[in-house]
């Protein structure tokens, strides 16, 4: 390869390295700050050159720590009921929507406005209606006959359920919409030729939508997962973290750690190992994905060789 042609094919990289450089700094640089206070003993009122440097021992606490491994445990099992729930009942409200009838516009919309509103508001708005004494639920319960209301907020068992129905309210419309869009960019042809075969409507969901869709459905699956791994500010204002540790997630933990505790290199600690876990699961589902992919891939080939 000649001098020039080696300087055209590098000309594209070098006006790209600026950017690149920025970008990478400006996205690694408080990764690895955080890294860093993860092996100080560092309170707020120390800069963090003052702070002791105490190697691992902010991890080997956290991991002998019963408070931080049973909020993991809330956080694994928050992430895992609300994520499914959204799923199932996001996918459905596609399915069932996936059609051409008068006003399934206005509808559309209205299914999206609860992930329209900040996440203080909604904790506020459910606490108000979870109240013991005037809240819509316990009033409905109690004007029914019943003379106890559910202890919505005060109750271990039943607050992990109020925060559940208040995410999977607000998360529900995500899952939706995707789940939507990726349905009606389905290639035609694979139904009708599907129709002409004499499939039912559940076959053809079964066989083909639900398998043409999962490369979109893992990657909302996956974004979702990352996102109730990280859900704050709903839980802080409904429980905060109550009662006991019955809601207390990782995020939550973090912040009092940080804040309350003033341990901001445990805290650091902690959310390195969150990132940790989330990493892997990011990985985990990306190879998924391009499993997925090529599993689609030679369906869609097999699918136009018995067209032709």
């Amino acid at each position: 390869m000649s001098a020039v042609a080696r300087a055209n094919r590098l000309t594209p990289y070098m006006f790209l390295a600026p950017a690149a450089v920025v970008l990478v700094f400006a996205l690694l640089y408080p990764i690895g700050y955080m890294v860093y206070a993860s092996f100080l003993d560092w309170s707020p009122s120390q800069r963090i050159g003052e702070a002791d440097f105490i190697g691992l021992r902010n991890y080997a606490n956290l991991l002998t720590d019963a408070a931080f491994l049973e909020s993991f445990w809330v956080t694994i099992k928050f992430a895992a009921v609300v994520v499914t729930l959204e799923m199932i009942i996001g996918v459905g409200l596609a399915l069932l929507l996936d059609r051409n009838i008068r006003g399934m516009s206005l509808l559309r919309t209205i299914f999206i406005l609860p992930m329209m509103i900040a996440p203080i508001v909604v904790g506020l708005m459910w606490r108000y209606m979870y109240h013991p004494t005037v809240g819509i639920f316990n009033r409905t319960i109690k004007n029914l006959g019943f003379e106890q209301g559910i202890p919505w907020l005060s109750d271990s068992t039943w607050s992990f359920i109020a925060v559940v129905i208040a995410d999977v309210w607000q998360w529900t419309p995500f899952i939706f919409i995707l789940a939507l869009a990726a349905m009606q960019s389905l290639p035609r042809s694979a139904l009708e030729a599907a129709e002409i075969d004499g499939a039912t409507e559940w076959q053809k969901i079964v066989l083909i939508k639900i398998p043409l869709m999962m490369p979109v459905l893992i990657v909302t699956l996956l974004l979702r997962l990352i996102d109730a791994f990280k859900v704050l500010e709903v839980i802080m204002v409904l429980t905060n973290g109550g009662p006991g540790l019955s809601t207390e997630i990782v995020a939550l933990r973090i912040f009092r750690t940080a804040q309350e505790f003033q341990e901001l290199g445990e805290a650091a600690a902690m959310s390195n190992l969150l990132l940790i876990m989330l990493m892997a699961l990011t990985i985990g589902m990306f190879m998924y994905t391009k499993f997925q992919e090529a599993r689609t891939a030679r369906m869609l080939k097999a699918a136009q060789a018995e067209d032709e």
